[in-house]
């Protein structure tokens, strides 16, 4: 029931033991409520005014218990259960000050009996005004609520956003802002690596020496070359070109150039770029020219993460004087571009939890924008794989294929055809396994008439200090044969050396 002047709240005053029913000696009803009493019910701004049949006697009212309401200067003594102190202005009967930013909770002068949100109220108590017998409820939580208590988080629920409201800010940014409950995924196995590592003391200065001495006079050591550049990492290599032009005033790009040619000339140039440089070239030689190398575009788009491709789309610009986004506009159309253009942004989530409820949603969203229609639904498919998290979206094929017993590499290829399908297939195996994905385009390069040697030269140089080491297991395992024997059978002379000295090893 409520009083006037109250706003009706669930969970206001429990009742007290012995609050029911009343006892002899409980207050008699007296004209008009309380007598006032020397230093009780000061009135103070905001707080209760008093009214006309204010506090009238009811059935089950509040009982003397011992030492309660004494008059005494400054109102209530703090009582087990004892009225709050007069609320401040922006609590209960203070008025709004800006929507309740408090609910006066804090202001009990019993903490022991203070309503948690969301948890259960004190035991043996029943709800406002309810009766011992009664079964406890649960308080419901005030979402938007500051908590009063500076250790939980102020929603009503667990830690976590409440699942009816999707866009509820995450509690911890650790965990995804969807309803339901974040939720883990089992981590993904650490990978093995890559085959090149940082050499040990390595001395730019040194080393140019060397190079500069296998290029010198007659003819070229190229073992000198392959011995050096395959045993430094990439921020090992790369100082070399400024240690090279202060030791002989010399561009070192430029003697390479004229000094070797063929395949070998261009992954000993490869291996002197940074990775981001080395993309971005990648990516302007897939689009200029008669025709575009899409599966390339696709390659490095889907596999890379946010930061490199932000600073991929610094260095296009930088050297090409174009935005990689218009390079792609201009060059692909439909779907595709929308693709690319999806993936160019480097806007995807990167966060490592899985919320299960959004996982099956999304798979459900899939199926619904695919199989489940006449026609395809391309935009809901571009939507879900270019933005979210590659673990999520693993926990989406996963509840897709249990979904409709079929998995969405399958479903794809139904659905979608030309440069889209092979792109939104692209993209969903390096989501479900990068190595593998990078193993089955080395492998394609090579089977055949013929080796796309700028495909092979691009993957050795650019997984070779990221997982190298997984590509070649994969690889061994998918294809019944070492990395090691594919690159030595299908390539040969000083490009092989070299290939093979950033390949590692057989397995």
């Amino acid at each position: 029931m409520s009083y006037p002047g109250y706003p009706s709240q669930m969970g206001g005053y429990p009742p007290q033991p012995g609050a029911y029913p009343p006892q002899p000696g409980a207050y008699p009803p007296q004209a008009g409520g309380y007598p006032p009493q020397p230093g009780a019910y000061p009135p103070q701004p905001g707080a209760y005014p008093p009214q006309p049949g204010a506090y009238p006697p009811q059935a089950g009212g509040y009982p003397p218990q011992p030492g309660a309401y004494p008059p005494q200067a400054g109102g209530y003594p703090s009582q087990p259960g004892g009225y709050p102190a007069a609320p401040p202005p922006g609590s209960w009967g203070g008025g709004p000050a800006g929507g309740y930013p408090s609910i006066g909770m804090s202001q009990l002068s019993n903490p022991g009996y203070m309503p948690q949100p969301g948890g259960p109220m004190p035991p043996n108590q029943g709800p406002a005004m309810g009766y011992p017998s009664q079964p406890t409820p649960q308080m419901p939580g005030y979402p938007n609520a500051p908590s009063p208590n500076h250790s939980m988080p102020g929603y009503g629920m667990a830690p976590g956003p409440m699942p009816g409201y999707p866009s509820a800010p995450s509690a911890s940014p650790s965990m995804p802002a969807y309803g339901g409950g974040a939720m883990p995924v089992a981590p993904v196995t650490k990978g093995l690596g890559g085959t090149i590592t940082d050499f040990p003391g390595a001395d730019p200065l040194k080393d140019v020496e060397v190079l500069r001495k296998a290029m010198k006079g007659f003819g070229t050591d190229e073992q000198a070359i392959i011995n050096l550049l395959g045993s430094r990492s990439n921020k090992q290599r790369v100082p070399l070109l400024r240690a090279y032009k202060t030791s002989y005033g010399k561009d070192l790009v430029k003697d390479l150039h004229s000094e070797l040619s063929g395949d070998f000339r261009k992954l000993v140039l490869a291996t002197l770029k940074t990775p981001a440089e080395f993309d971005a070239s990648e990516l302007h030689s897939a689009i200029k020219g008669a025709g575009t190398d899409e599966a390339c575009l696709i390659e490095i788009l889907s596999s890379r993460s946010n930061a490199e491709i932000k600073e991929i789309n610094r260095i296009y610009k930088q050297e090409y004087k174009k935005s990689l986004e218009d390079s792609i506009s201009g060059d692909t159309s439909g779907h595709f571009r929308r693709l690319l253009i999806s993936l160019a942004q480097g806007n995807r989530d990167e966060r490592e939890t899985v919320d299960a409820s959004l996982a099956a949603q999304d798979a459900q969203a899939l199926y619904a924008a695919g199989e489940n229609k006449l026609g395809t639904d391309e935009s809901k498919f571009n939507a879900i794989l270019c933005a979210r998290s590659k673990p999520h979206l693993r926990a989406v094929f996963h509840e897709y294929q249990r979904m409709c017993g079929r998995d969405i590499e399958k479903s794809i290829s139904r659905e979608m055809s030309g440069d889209l399908e092979s792109g939104m297939l692209a993209v969903v195996k390096c989501i479900k396994n990068t190595p593998a994905y990078f193993a089955e385009r080395l492998y394609k390069a090579m089977k055949g008439a013929g080796t796309k040697d700028t495909t092979l030269i691009r993957i050795m140089v650019s997984r070779s200090e990221v997982d190298l080491l997984d590509i070649r297991k994969e690889y061994v395992k998918n294809y019944g044969k070492s990395l090691y024997t594919a690159i030595s059978g299908d390539t040969s002379g000083d490009y092989k050396k070299l290939l093979l000295k950033f390949c590692g090893g057989s397995d």
